[in-house]
């Protein structure tokens, strides 16, 4: 008899998911001794590429795989008898998770990420999105990113409609150093222009409406002098231009643009990054 998680398994890998079998804990099968701390070489498919032909289940996420043959081999099946779930590389199916791991992070999702296809979780959710891109862990609270080197675990279809991968989920996984040095500035950022009615002659807002919504996102900016300010500007970015869509333009965003940059680094966001979040955010809105 196909052991559940098996037949799970194999479904996947007929669908292209590379799939693999968890033990208790939601942790992957230990090494066998040949492969213990890596001494074969490793997988091919890890970030070292090794010669790795082991049947067992070693190598965690690298293991995960579609041939069917060796998901139905002796060794795979007696470890999908111990299992505890079915887990996937999401990278390996070119696809992103976004791991929300508590109510604070679903609610930030729901306010910040494009709507796609959603997977309840024990305390939260999984976002997945169409792309594949580097993993990392807490990119902000409650948050992990999974999709290269990393695995899943399968909890079932979910619902709606998997979205590609936004330039928001790339750029949380950016090295991004909210502390300011002490003593010292980050970066320099020379002084930028003001915003106003002279360079937004074809924006249909009133001054005091774009000056008031600027604002109220640079506030939110300097309030992360922790973490997250690079974020932050991507958001508030993406949200001045959105406000400016239907304007016939011009509206003067890249004027916007510089003060949010201008506000990220000095809470701490290196130059480099905060003008690329806050590029993709202007963009993203278009």
């Amino acid at each position: 008899m196909t052991p559940p998680l098996l037949a799970t398994a194999l479904e996947l890998a007929a669908r292209t998911v590379p799939t693999l079998p968890l033990r208790a804990g939601k942790l992957p099968f230990g090494n066998c001794p040949a492969c213990a701390g890596n001494a074969c070489g490793g997988r091919p498919v890890m970030k070292t590429s090794g010669p790795c032909e082991c049947p067992s289940v070693c190598h965690g996420w690298a293991a995960a795989t579609t041939d069917t043959r060796t998901l139905t081999s002796p060794l795979w099946v007696r470890a999908w008898q111990q299992a505890q779930t079915v887990a996937y590389h999401p990278g390996g199916a070119g696809l992103t998770v976004v791991d929300l791991d508590n109510t604070d992070a679903v609610t930030w999702a729901r306010e910040t990420l494009p709507t796609t296809r959603t997977v309840a979780t024990t305390r939260g959710e999984h976002w997945i999105y169409l792309g594949a891109m580097r993993s990392a862990n807490s990119v902000r609270p409650g948050v992990d990113i999974k999709s290269h080197m990393a695995y899943a675990r399968w909890l079932g279809p979910g619902t709606g409609t998997m979205a590609p991968l936004p330039s928001a989920v790339r750029t949380l996984v950016e090295r991004e150093e909210t502390t300011p040095a002490r003593g010292e500035v980050v970066s320099s950022v020379p002084g930028r222009a003001e915003w106003d009615r002279s360079v937004a002659t074809g924006c249909r807002h009133t001054e005091r409406y774009v000056r008031t919504g600027l604002e109220r996102g640079l506030a939110l900016v300097r309030a992360r002098t922790e973490s997250g300010a690079g974020s932050k500007a991507f958001g508030v970015a993406q949200f001045l231009a959105g406000q400016h869509a239907d304007c016939p333009g011009p509206c003067g965003l890249d004027i916007l643009g510089a003060q949010i940059v201008a506000t990220a680094v000095s809470v701490g966001v290196p130059e480099p990054y905060a003008s690329r979040a806050v590029s993709n955010g202007l963009a993203g809105a278009a």
